[in-house]
């Protein structure tokens, strides 16, 4: 479903896939992440996302009343506190988020898939 934003001027569409992408730049911007990550179907493993296909490690829902809910699935850096990377990436992403598309979130749900080392 799209989110309704209105205004004085009419009302605005906005499309999952572009708070996506929002999301994702937003996330990939916080230290610590990796990158998203998918998980196959075939054998169970987290896959690492690069490019244009790192908003298939994020699925966003749009309610009636706009309010967003996010999933994400990550892979963090190794030696890194996954605490404190996933409360950043959740707080970055809100504000980023509702700054750009001006709905509110309701949920971040941050599900991380794996630990790479970083060179």
């Amino acid at each position: 479903m799209n989110g309704i934003i209105s205004n004085e001027l009419g009302d605005i569409m906005v499309d999952t896939e572009a708070v996506a992408r929002c999301a994702a730049m937003a996330a990939l911007d916080c230290f610590g992440v990796v990158g998203m990550a998918t998980i196959s179907m075939r054998d169970g493993l987290a896959k690492l996302l690069k490019g244009e296909s790192v908003t298939k490690g994020i699925n966003v829902k749009i309610d009636d009343n706009s309010l967003l809910d996010i999933d994400f699935h990550v892979i963090v850096a190794y030696g890194v506190s996954i605490r404190t990377v996933v409360s950043n990436l959740i707080k970055t992403v809100r504000y980023r988020v509702e700054d750009l598309t001006g709905m509110k979130t309701r949920n971040i749900n941050v599900f991380v898939e794996g630990v790479r080392v970083i060179d």
